[in-house]
This record gives structure tokens, C-alpha cells and sequence, in this order.
């Protein structure tokens, strides 16, 4: 009876059934090869878009802080000023009550470019074009690659 239990005849029992056997490796493997694979591509598409709305967000941001830059001087800053006359003073402004962004440097757009700015605007309706020309730096495009411009 003691030979029923005996830790020998326990322990070379688990032995054989513990661990995965390569077969089972393999093809737990290609299961999540198989997901990472349709996955992947969506996520990556997910975040191209998501950066496009920070790029919006961003530019609404701006518009409002040029309202407010126009509320004090009363008109909105020339394109030779730019957005930098966010930050510091033009020498043509004597109303001028900044700066009204924090920081020494104007936003950089989620791709790391700095934002466009033109004033008077070339769109139809708007005092100044605000915009980023998306994650490919180039005008027009689609998807991620799409301008974002202010409304």
C-alpha cells in the first residue's frame, strides 16, 4: 500500500504530463501571429486618426487664444508676425497684452511641425488660415496624411 503513494511513482507521473509539447508551442504561436496581424494594422489606424483630431483640438485651441489677441489689439496677427506674436510683443502693437501662450516657442503640430499660419486667409469666410499639413508635410492628402484646418 505504501508503494501506491510513494513520492517516486507521483513525481514520474507529473514528469510526463508536465509542459507543452512543440506542437502545442507552435500552434498557440501562429494563433497570435494570426491576431497581431489583423490587429496591428487597425490600431496603427486608429492612431494616425487620433492625431489628426489632437491636430484639430490644437488648432481650436489657437483660434481661441487669437481671439483673444485680437480682442486686446484689434485685429488678428499679419502672416510676417505669426503666431509668435503670441509670445512676444510685435513692435507695432501698443495694446498688445501677453504673452498669451506659456513658454518661449509656438506648438508644434502632432507631427512635430509647427503649425501654418496666414492672415488674411485664402479660404472663403475666414480672417486668417490656421493649419498643419497632417503627417505627411505636404499640401492636401487623405486619411493621416490629410490637411487640418481651422473651422
Amino acid at each position: 500500500m505504501s508503494d501506491v503513494f510513494s513520492i517516486p511513482h507521483l513525481s514520474s507521473r507529473r514528469s510526463r504530463q508536465a509542459g507543452f509539447t512543440l506542437l502545442e508551442l507552435l500552434v498557440v504561436l501562429g494563433i497570435l501571429g494570426l491576431l497581431i496581424g489583423l490587429v496591428a494594422p487597425a490600431a496603427l489606424q486608429q492612431f494616425g486618426s487620433a492625431k489628426q483630431k489632437i491636430a484639430q483640438q490644437s488648432i481650436e485651441r489657437l483660434v481661441g487664444i487669437l481671439d483673444i489677441y485680437k480682442l486686446d489689439v484689434g485685429r488678428y496677427p499679419t502672416t510676417e508676425q505669426g503666431l509668435q506674436a503670441l509670445i512676444s510683443r510685435p513692435t507695432t502693437e501698443p495694446h498688445w497684452n501677453g504673452p498669451y501662450l506659456k513658454g518661449d516657442t509656438v506648438p508644434e503640430d502632432p507631427w512635430g511641425r509647427p503649425f501654418l499660419y496666414r492672415a488674411p486667409g485664402q479660404r472663403p469666410n475666414h480672417a486668417f488660415d490656421l493649419y498643419s499639413l497632417g503627417a505627411d508635410g505636404q499640401p492636401g492628402g487623405t486619411s493621416e496624411n490629410a490637411d487640418v484646418f481651422n473651422k
